[in-house]
């Protein structure tokens, strides 16, 4: 969620805030929000197979990058900040004296990393991911050694999705050794896998830092008593009443260890024993939902599907859902030498495009009488656009017709209602029908 400004003193008090904790399975995986690690959501082997005579001849994804480190040392640095006071003042709870040695080990290992950088859980799930690709479409792959086809890689140009490009193509080669001299240079694209900064995005920049109507929403959410309660359960997990309540805004503070919590997971393979950091000690079930409510309600509005009456949010995504139409109609006027087109992005290009394309979960925007809730709507951050996140088509032809196949992490997922697959049931649409469908005809 946006971050809160940390003016947190009370007299001598310094103001800070605490950590999270370590991935505990899919039954509360909503609660990490996108910071959740990521999972297939499908079997490969239940695909539906294409239609008889179908033979596949390119696919492409758009992925954003794999698990990764926090951004910066603020949430830690303020948490520490605060348990050292109350250290000094003697007032640590039994929890609260096992937290601040372990918020250090878990920030020492974010800074060997570096911070925003790969995680090697991020780093493995997009190996697994590269493997199975090459696992579901192997005659693609092999008819792109034979005829010389080539793989190309786009990124945003930051340092995470270069190097989730780079992680990707690299198992590919050594899934298939004979792919390697297909890969061609790493490129960038800023315009393509980072609208949110480039010029396209301009008039979202200007919603973002002057819609009052998005930021009085924000705070009637957020400020709202179950923040504050949560606020003072996590803290009181940690300290004694009478240091809690010597805290000036006690939000921010909770809210740097829930943050902390929503990124161990990522970091599961550099904790000490690699099974994780224990940070579920530190804020409770119900506690952790709060929070990762509000930092959904954060992507719903400024990423997702937003005000009913607006497309703002989503709008600049056109130019990536134009880019996958245009990869898939090149190789059907024969203009195309590419066998692949792989790009790699960030969760604030996967959030518009999932829901510019009604892609389950991102089809129902807030009105002002009904805003957004986790009990009248769909949208989940850790299901919409978990780490590692992807949107791949794989695309198959037959005397000329070609047929497109949708997988959103893996899962077969039908395009939007109002396109129609090739039958009943089916997950292949005719690409006549989806340049219908999606107003390209």
């Amino acid at each position: 969620m946006r971050r809160l400004t940390p003016v947190l003193a009370l007299g001598a008090l310094l103001l800070t805030a605490l950590p999270a904790h370590a991935y505990d399975g899919p039954a509360h995986r909503d609660s990490y929000g996108t910071k959740a690690p990521y999972a297939p959501e499908q079997n490969p082997r239940t695909y539906q197979r294409p239609p008889a005579g179908y033979t596949p001849v390119l696919t492409e994804n758009v992925s954003r990058h794999g698990s990764r480190t926090a951004t910066g040392s603020e949430d830690g640095d303020l948490i520490l900040a605060l348990w050292d006071k109350a250290q000094e003042q003697g007032q640590l709870t039994r929890r609260g004296e096992e937290f601040g040695p372990r918020v250090r080990a878990l920030l020492d290992a974010m800074a060997k990393v570096g911070h925003g950088n790969l995680s090697g859980r991020g780093k493995q799930e997009l190996r697994d991911t590269a493997v199975r690709m090459e696992q579901r479409l192997p005659s693609l792959f092999k008819k792109m050694a034979a005829d010389g086809e080539k793989i190309d890689v786009v990124s945003s140009g930051q340092g995470r999705a270069v190097d989730s490009g780079t992680v990707f193509t690299d198992a590919l080669a050594e899934a298939d050794p004979a792919l390697k001299p297909l890969i061609g240079p790493a490129r960038t694209d800023k315009d393509l896998l980072y609208f949110h900064k480039a010029a396209g995005g301009a008039a979202y920049r200007d919603y973002i830092a002057h819609d009052q109507r998005l930021a009085s929403t924000l705070k009637s959410i957020t400020d709202q008593p179950r923040t504050h309660r949560a606020a003072h359960s996590v803290l009181r997990g940690l300290f004694q009443e009478d240091f809690v309540e010597r805290i000036a805004d006690q939000v921010p503070a909770a809210q740097a260890v829930y943050d902390l919590y929503a990124i161990a997971p990522a970091m599961s393979e550099e904790s000490p024993d690699g099974t994780g950091w224990g940070m579920e000690r530190y804020i409770s079930r119900s506690d952790a939902t709060r929070f990762g409510y509000l930092g959904d309600t954060e992507d719903f509005y400024e990423k997702g599907p937003g005000f009913a009456d607006s497309d703002i949010t989503y709008k600049m995504a056109g130019v990536l859902l134009d880019d996958l139409f245009k990869q898939v109609e090149a190789k059907r006027a024969g203009t195309s030498g590419l066998g692949a087109e792989l790009r790699f992005t960030h969760a604030e290009e996967i959030i518009p495009l999932a829901a510019l394309m009604g892609l389950p979960g991102s089809t129902k925007p807030a009105t002002p009488e009904q805003p957004y809730t986790y009990a009248d709507n769909p949208w989940r951050g850790a299901s919409v656009a978990p780490l590692g996140a992807n949107i791949q088509w794989d695309v198959f032809e037959k005397d000329g017709r070609y047929l497109v196949r949708m997988l959103y992490n893996e899962k077969e997922t039908p395009f939007k209602a109002t396109c129609h697959p090739v039958s009943k049931g089916s997950k292949f649409y005719d690409l006549d029908e989806l340049e219908r469908c999606f107003g390209r005809a």
